[in-house]
């Protein structure tokens, strides 16, 4: 059945859908006509409607427009009526206004009699007070002149705004004139009572007449309180300033001992004549601070002219400073007391007490330096004295926990100078004190440690013991560095806190911490030189097969076992066991290397034999921290690593030596795969090693030409960091090693001099510390050929060394504590002892 024709009135009606759906068929034409009459009325119908609708709009349109206008005129006549309302208002507000026009001056005129009576009444009680105040100052009845001078000045007060008015005027004249009088007539009676020496009598009425100089204000009590002091410091003043051997330092005591009696004879006499709210006890001690403080700030400039600062006597003058201190201490905790006791009072809520801290001493200021030049002398002369004395008593058993005693008996004299100074000074010159704390902690580090690690060691170098010992004293120098420059800042002024550094000369100390290290790392390559010397003889190039391990390993291993056992029982703390590990396998690796080099020509049959000796030797140095413990400890697995990654090293080396020359593509391919670089000169280092003669290189280093030119060797480094330090000799078999591998502390080792196959012991005490004299930078890489041992670095060393040593041990320091052997956080201040 054909779904029904949508509606006409449909918003989505589509005539050419409905048309088609009408004549759907051709026998559907038929009906053509019928539709269109359909359609016609349909339209018909519509149009009527449309008509229809636009009628009813345009009547309802006209009764919109008339009832707008009716609301307008009834807008109209709402304003009309109010503004009518209004005009009553008004009109009967000011029929109101008439009616009580006469109440309102009524009002104004009672509340004028009233003004008028009080003013009168006020006015009567002024004359009569006036009068009564002025009898009563004449025959001096202070107590009560002060209880109506306080009434007097408040009636006054009240009279300011009729001051036009004559009469008032005059007596307002007259009534200031009383108060000056007053003012005038106490300050007389307390000169005259003073003078003639009737304080104790008349008492009484010197207390009452203070009550009228409180009455009078602020500035009669300032000026009888200053009467007062300079009445008692009169004396004073001219006993200590008029008399130079009384006013002298040497005297200083008497002046403290004079005041002490001042105020005893101010508590037992006046005490009770002024008001305790007043604070004249205070007042007085200030006004002699002041006094005081002036008169030292004029002997010492004196002093200073007269000499130059040299007549000033430092022990006088610390001893007249300590004093002084002393009292200003005593008068904080005498008024500090009396505040807490009178808080309570009304007049002590808005009195401050005064500080009687630097009050005197602040003249000595200006002339600490001398003090601390006084400090400077004293260091500069133990220096010498420490330098002289042993490391340790030989008649006392060693301790591994031991320092040497100098380092305690330094700190100890900072510890006692910083206290001394925090009392006398918290400011400038106790940042001259740090500077020179700094200066002479840099001269203990050079002159005395340093000194002792190297020249006066000789050949020989210190001993196990006095290496350890000289370790434990750098270590303990460092944390209490730390611990010093803390001090110093909890006691310095805040300005100054930023200014205090001792940073630099912690890190020398662990610089020379490193190169203690060094040194008992120096004793082991001293006790494996046999076995190396050995391993150089043995015809590496004539081996016909390879054995489980060459006959110079056993001894090596031995030697190098007793000698580490021997140092790591007296390494107490564990960050420094672990750097003389790390260092001693990073020395082994590299004298290993160096020996390589110096068996030239090495055949295949002997580069694998080599290889197999590093196996073993990497087997046995990884249980270097497990010497002296019990059987079965496992050494960490951190160092392990660590061995691990430092005798791979030498894997590349020896796995290219093996490779025949024959095929020539097969070493190049190798040296491509092991060594990995495009260095024309490293190449032929290989060649070199295996004996190659020179008319056989030519084809060999043009086919590794070819090979690296490649695209599959892209990637290959321009020089490789294992071949490239090794300088091979043809003519004198040896080499030497500036810097080999990727350790983190081969700044810190140095390998022998193996030029002819020998070690020469004869520059081992210059030697020792090439890596101070000569500088290691910022990631612990050493300067290139410096740190050798032979004649000329060293020499070069030691001229300049006295300029570049102190920085070359801090910079040494500061890599040493980032990183020793991996362990980070090494040689904090919690670790100190």
């Amino acid at each position: 059945m054909p779904a029904p024709p949508p509606s006409l009135d449909s918003a989505d009606y589509d005539p050419i859908d409905h048309l088609n759906a009408l004549f759907a068929h051709p026998s559907s034409l038929s009906s053509v006509s019928g539709v269109t009459e359909t359609l016609r009325s349909y339209q018909d119908d519509l149009d009527e409607d449309i008509a229809n609708f636009v009628s009813s709009q345009s009547a309802s349109d006209a009764d919109s427009v008339q009832r707008i206008q009716a609301a307008k005129a009834e807008l109209a006549d709402l304003f009309k009526k109010i503004e009518s309302v209004r005009e009553r208002a008004m009109q009967t507000e000011r029929t109101i206004t008439d009616m009580t026009a006469d109440i309102k001056r009524l009002d104004n005129t009672k509340r004028n009699l009233t003004l008028s009576m009080t003013a009168l009444k006020r006015l009567q009680m002024l004359t009569t007070a006036y009068e009564q105040l002025r009898s009563l100052s004449k025959t001096r009845q202070y107590r009560e002149c002060a209880q109506l001078l306080q009434a007097v000045i408040q009636l006054v007060a009240h009279f300011k705004s009729y001051r036009s008015i004559d009469q008032i005027a005059t007596l307002s004249r007259n009534v200031a004139d009383l108060q000056s009088e007053l003012l005038e007539q106490i300050c007389e009676d307390f000169e005259v009572i003073f003078a003639k020496g009737e304080v104790a009598q008349r008492k009484a009425t010197l207390a009452e007449a203070c009550l009228v100089m409180d009455a009078l204000g602020d500035h009669a009590r300032i000026r009888l309180i200053n009467w007062y002091c300079n009445t008692q410091l009169r004396e004073y003043r001219q006993v200590f300033r008029g008399n130079d051997e009384a006013g002298s330092l040497d005297n200083i005591s008497r002046r403290y001992s004079w005041f002490n009696r001042m105020m005893k004879t101010y508590d037992v006499e006046h005490a009770s004549i002024f008001p305790s709210y007043w604070k004249v006890n205070e007042m007085l001690a200030n006004s002699f601070c002041e006094g005081t403080r002036d008169d030292f700030k004029g002997i010492l400039q004196r002093s200073v002219r007269r000499g130059d600062g040299q007549s000033l006597d430092v022990d006088l003058l610390l001893s007249c400073l300590q004093e002084t201190l002393n009292f200003e201490q005593a008068l904080e905790r005498r008024f500090s007391n009396e505040s807490r006791s009178s808080i309570d009072t009304m007049a002590s809520k808005d009195d401050k007490s005064h500080g009687f801290s630097q009050a005197i001493s602040e003249a000595f200021e200006p002339y600490m330096s001398l003090w601390v030049e006084s400090q400077d002398k004293q260091l500069a002369s133990l220096i010498p004295s420490y330098r002289q004395q042993p490391l340790r008593n030989a008649e006392e058993e060693f301790s591994a926990q031991a320092v040497i005693p100098s380092s305690t008996e330094l700190f100890n004299f900072y510890r006692l100078t910083l206290a001394q100074c925090a009392k006398l000074s918290t400011g400038s010159r106790l940042l001259e004190l740090s500077t020179t704390f700094a200066k002479y902690l840099d001269l203990y580090g050079q002159q005395v440690l340093y000194y002792f690690l190297s020249e006066k060691s000789g050949a020989s170098g210190p001993s196990i013991e006095d290496a350890v010992l000289i370790l434990n004293t750098a270590d303990y120098c460092y944390v209490t560095c730390n611990q010093l420059e803390e001090k110093i800042r909890g006691r310095i002024d805040e300005e100054f806190k930023a200014k205090v550094d001792l940073q630099n000369q912690a890190d020398a100390f662990m610089g020379i911490a490193g190169a203690s290290v060094r040194v008992l790392v120096r004793k082991i390559e001293i006790a494996c030189e046999p076995s190396w010397r050995e391993m150089r003889n043995t015809p590496w190039a004539r081996l016909e097969s390879v054995g489980d391990s060459s006959t110079y390993v056993s001894e090596l291993l031995r030697n190098f076992k007793e000698k580490s056992a021997e140092i790591l029982k007296h390494l107490q703390k564990q960050q420094y066991a672990r750097a003389f590990c790390d260092n001693a396998v990073d020395l082994m690796a590299n004298t290993y290397i160096a020996n390589i080099v110096q068996s030239k020509p090495i055949s295949e049959v002997g580069a694998e034999q080599m290889l197999l000796d590093s196996y073993v030797l990497k087997k046995a140095f990884t249980e270097l921290p497990t010497l002296n413990e019990e059987a079965g400890t496992a050494p960490p697995a951190s160092f392990v690593k660590r061995v691990n990654q430092t005798m791979s090293r030498i894997d590349p080396l020896l796995k290219t030596l093996q490779v025949r020359p024959s095929p020539p593509e097969a070493l190049v391919q190798a040296y491509l795969i092991h060594i990995a670089d495009k260095s024309d000169t490293n190449f032929r280092k290989i060649l070199d090693l295996k004996g190659v003669r020179k008319s056989d290189q030519a084809q060999l280093l043009d086919l590794f030409a070819a090979f690296r030119a490649s695209p599959n060797h892209e990637n290959l480094v321009q020089n490789s960091p294992l071949l490239t330090p090794l300088q091979i000799q043809s003519a004198n078999i040896g080499a030497s090693i500036g810097s080999l591998g990727t350790s983190a502390t081969s700044g810190l080792i140095s390998t022998p001099s193996l030029g002819g196959g020998r070690f020469d012991p004869a520059g081992f005490g210059n030697a020792i510390m090439n890596a101070a004299r000569d500088g290691v930078d910022r990631f612990g890489s050493p300067v290139p050929g410096q740190l050798g041992i032979d004649g000329p670095a060293a020499g070069a060393g030691a001229a300049d060394g006295k300029t570049n040593l102190n920085e070359n041990l801090k910079n040494i320091g500061k890599f040493f504590k980032r990183d020793v052997g991996g362990f980070r956080g090494f040689g904090r201040s919690d670790e100190g002892r």
